[in-house]
């Protein structure tokens, strides 16, 4: 899978999960600045990812994950090919 999928996986589920327009969503929008996620919210998108990419994200990483563009470089450096 290439950047631009996993990006567009990813930013199928933030329009999803955080009721945003698709469109709207770059690889710099910040999940707790742009789109006032709270921790709930975050633990529920951190599960989505795991279950879209199949893979495990520690709670240590996932306090890491800022951005979008963040998401997608840990998924990309976590794939299993």
């Amino acid at each position: 899978m290439d950047k631009q999928e996993v990006f567009n996986q990813i930013a199928d589920l933030v329009a999803d999960q955080f009721d945003i327009d698709r469109s709207k969503i770059t690889g710099s929008l910040n999940f707790k600045q742009d789109l006032d996620a709270d921790s709930i919210d975050f633990v529920e998108f951190v599960l989505d990812l795991e279950d879209t990419f199949n893979a495990e994200i520690s709670d240590e990483d996932a306090e890491k994950l800022n951005t979008i563009d963040e998401a997608v470089d840990y998924v990309m450096s976590h794939q299993n090919n």
